[in-house]
């Protein structure tokens, strides 16, 4: 599944026109980049969830025949968050276990090192396997501490060294973690994934590679120079 609901208010005033996934960076909307990456790893199928300017995203990207994959839509009248989004989504998604990305983000991470912790959240214990960066400037002090692959909250009792690290917005979910969530509501997904990490229900890795949140207009010029330059 990909995000694309959000309003994006600290990107307007591009915003007001485009949906913040259909920005473009590298030649390339932001959403187009998701979904190479998503194919080039064996997903062929992706639910796309959308509320402001949402019949644009349909209109770029249609069946997803021109991209390889099929595309599936679920339509919000207005965003319901990430777990609402998510929630509302689930009838159109087979598996029990699936990945997740926001699609207001930029990574060259390789969704193929999905399938291990898909296959263990698959096979029992788990509901929620997440990829941590590095914390940018605007994100100093992260978001969740990894140790050993298993996630804890931040104010964990682990070693001094141990410091929280932003997450990237890219996830492995079991539909048991919304199981409360009724369809069409609004839902934060951050208080689902501190019960399941309190529970010792989640894991994670960290990705050292290229990854953006493209949350101001600033951002997205400063990767798209990047990515024109160098890509």
């Amino acid at each position: 599944m990909i995000l694309a609901a959000g309003r994006g208010e600290r990107m307007r005033p591009l915003t007001d026109h485009t949906p913040k996934p259909l920005l473009a960076v590298g030649g390339k909307p932001l959403i187009v980049w998701h979904i190479g990456r998503l194919r080039a790893a064996g997903f062929s199928r992706i639910v796309i969830n959308h509320a402001h300017l949402g019949q644009q995203i349909e209109a770029a990207l249609g069946s997803g025949a021109g991209l390889g994959v099929a595309i599936e839509y679920s339509r919000e009248i207005s965003a319901l968050e990430t777990a609402g989004g998510i929630a509302t989504a689930l009838p159109l998604i087979e598996s029990d276990v699936f990945p997740v990305v926001n699609g207001d983000i930029y990574c060259e991470y390789d969704f193929s090192r999905l399938a291990e912790p898909m296959a263990r959240l698959a096979a029992g214990h788990d509901q929620a396997h997440l990829v941590l960066v590095d914390n940018p400037p605007h994100h100093p002090r992260g978001d969740f501490v990894l140790d050993a692959g298993r996630l804890h909250n931040p104010g964990a009792q682990l070693s001094a060294h141990d410091s929280p690290l932003t997450f990237s917005g890219i996830g492995v979910y079991h539909r048991a973690l919304f199981a409360h969530i009724p369809a069409g509501e609004k839902a934060p997904l951050a208080p689902l994934l501190r019960l399941a990490i309190d529970a010792g229900r989640a894991s994670g890795e960290h990705f050292g590679g290229r990854w953006v949140d493209v949350g101001t207009p600033e951002r997205l010029q400063q990767l798209d120079e990047s990515l024109r330059t160098h890509v």
